[in-house]
């Protein structure tokens, strides 16, 4: 290996030289420009800044507590949809995922009491609107509240 030999490394480049004369073309104001709060050292703006105007997180109101950014809905199954199962049967949150009557597993399931329950069903939900609860009482059915 002999330095004539040696190849440019590709991918590198050098830095850009400024303040080093005219006949650089980064002579004089070395990219800054004229004059100006930028030209100057320590001329950065904080973030936000708006140029002495009150900034926008100043002018907005300010508002207590939280608010989740994706809230989570219940996915809803009526009573009378639960009647394609057979008695018996424990109806749990992936069992009605199988059949399609819910679209994902990661979201709650509440029962609402919408037509008649005609299986002796054991359902395990998540929630039961109060209807639900009355209606699977009357059809011999068990209700269970897994959280």
């Amino acid at each position: 290996m002999k330095l004539h030999n040696l190849n440019k490394l590709s991918g590198i480049k050098k830095p850009k030289r400024v303040g080093r004369g005219p006949g650089s073309g980064h002579g004089k104001t070395s990219t800054y420009g004229h004059k100006g709060q930028k030209a100057r050292s320590g001329g950065t703006k904080r973030l936000g800044f708006e140029g002495g105007q009150i900034p926008l997180y100043r002018r907005l109101p300010q508002r207590k507590g939280f608010k989740p950014l994706a809230k989570t809905f219940p996915s809803l199954v009526n009573l009378s949809q639960l009647n394609i199962f057979e008695d018996g049967t424990t109806v749990t949150k992936g069992l009605l995922y199988e059949k399609g009557l819910i679209r994902s597993l990661d979201v709650p399931v509440k029962i609402l009491g919408n037509g008649e329950l005609k299986r002796k069903l054991i359902i395990q939900a998540e929630s039961f609107s109060q209807k639900a609860l009355e209606k699977i009482k009357q059809a011999g059915a068990k209700a269970e509240v897994k959280g």
